[in-house]
């Protein structure tokens, strides 16, 4: 989603308001439905309301993100407000922390809904942005600021980088040529500004690795897709594997591939490696018998979410403290039928849309159950079906390494069961394991973990 696409300077205003209903009311105000006969500004602003008594849009870190489907003719519309003293709302106090309100309406025909409710919801997790957003005094600084962050643009990168950086470049090429490589990686998040890719990898299909976020290619004809991936550490092997992973299930590479990958150290602007790998040696166990990487009902955005949560689950934990977990995706209700259930299902009675992974109002909900003893049910399209469930899978025989417990049986002996794929986080080492038809697959390894 180009988020700078749906931003104008009319849109982006100075909340006068202090409750969080006048600071919607006002958004709503700004917004032109001259042209939409079927939308109502009162009947929207009551939508708005008790959508936030039903779920908090507050995401942390000063953010809110209040958020409708509408009867309207175009795709998004998007109005941000600033208000530095924060909200009052119901007497809740995390409100008062709120400095900036993202209102975003899509038509209810908009496609992937979620999926670019999440990745919004992501680009407040660049520090760097949001800093770039503070420091912009006036409303007037304020827009144009907004405005250029997120369209990707960014300070030009010291000319003795851009020197060496074209050199990584040429030199990659050269072995992306000689290796007869089909497709370059490059890792976008080695830069806070614009990477400079240019022709220089002209005949190859060229990939970015970027958090989703990133617009931050100066040259867009040039990248022919763009593979959502945060950075939590400087050990790029462990991102790169779970980059290929989900350029695997949305058919952006073939097992039969070999890439050449470029990168640096994240956000130190020069590129200081280039690795060559061949997706069916590195993937051989996921890969054997020509078996699918994701089972047919599985969408790739889910598995890239539920990667996304494992992974902040690994290395952050929860309150301090290391977190183990299990997700299984696939076909909910024959993946319930080898499961017990160890609480009162806490989605049960929910609208699909509100107990989807896709939506980023769900990553608290999903941290804070993953505590629970139990796995996590999935269906293909995202919508959580269970959580703190026991999978009970007698008679499958599974040989794992020694130090693995309870959670990665589990998930070995449902993979073969059924047709699912089940990701699995260590509660001691903070390990993330990928479960296959059986075989395993270590996305980020314990050391990666400790070092992070």
């Amino acid at each position: 989603m180009r988020i700078d696409r749906y931003i104008s300077r009319s849109r982006v205003i100075d909340l006068k308001s202090t409750d969080f209903k006048g600071a919607l009311a006002e958004l709503l105000e700004v917004c032109d439905f001259s042209k939409e006969s079927k939308i109502s500004k009162a009947g929207l602003l009551q939508k708005l309301q008790e959508g936030e008594r039903q779920m908090t849009t507050y995401l942390g870190g000063g953010i809110s993100l209040p958020h409708a489907r509408v009867k309207m003719n175009r795709s998004y519309m998007l109005a941000v407000g600033r208000c530095p003293e924060g909200l009052n709302y119901e007497g809740q106090k995390e409100y008062g922390e709120i400095r900036y309100v993202f209102l975003l309406l899509a038509s209810e025909k908009a496609r992937n809904y979620l999926y670019s409710l999440a990745s919004l919801a992501r680009v407040f997790q660049d520090k760097d942005l949001m800093e770039r957003l503070d420091v912009a005094h006036s409303l007037g600084s304020f827009q144009t600021t907004l405005k250029t962050v997120f369209s990707g643009e960014g300070k030009r990168l010291p000319r003795q980088h851009n020197r060496f950086n074209k050199l990584i470049l040429r030199e990659a090429a050269k072995i992306a040529r000689g290796a007869k490589c089909g497709a370059v990686l490059v890792f976008g998040d080695t830069f806070g500004g614009r990477v400079e890719i240019g022709e220089t990898f002209k005949g190859f299909k060229t990939v970015l690795i970027a958090q989703g976020t990133s617009e931050v290619v100066s040259d867009h004809e040039e990248i022919d897709a763009v593979l959502p991936l945060r950075a939590y550490s400087n050990h790029r092997f462990s991102q790169l594997r779970s980059a290929v992973l989900i350029g695997l299930t949305r058919g952006i590479f073939a097992s039969t591939d070999r890439l050449c990958c470029v990168g640096g150290m994240p956000q130190s602007n020069q590129f200081d490696s280039i690795t060559v790998v061949d997706v069916e040696r590195e993937f051989h166990t996921m890969l054997f018998h020509n078996s699918e990487m994701l089972p047919p009902s599985v969408k790739p955005e889910v598995i890239e979410r539920v990667l996304a949560i494992a992974t902040e689950l690994a290395v952050e934990g929860r309150e301090g403290h290391p977190v183990g977990c299990l997700f299984v995706l696939g076909d909910a209700k024959r993946i319930l039928e080898h499961t017990k259930p160890l609480i009162l299902n806490p989605f049960h009675g929910y609208k699909d849309e509100e107990r989807n992974i896709l939506s980023p109002f769900m990553d608290e909900t999903v941290k804070e159950l993953s505590s629970i003893d139990g796995a996590f049910v999935i269906n293909g399209k995202g919508v959580l079906a269970s959580a703190g469930s026991l999978v009970h899978v007698p008679n499958y025989a599974h040989s794992l390494p020694g130090g693995l417990g309870s959670r990665h049986a589990a998930a070995s002996a449902i993979s073969q069961a059924e047709d699912c794929l089940c990701v699995v986080v260590s509660g001691s080492t903070g390990q993330v394991t990928l479960f296959r038809r059986g075989e395993m697959l270590p996305l980020i390894e314990k050391a990666l973990v400790r070092n992070s």
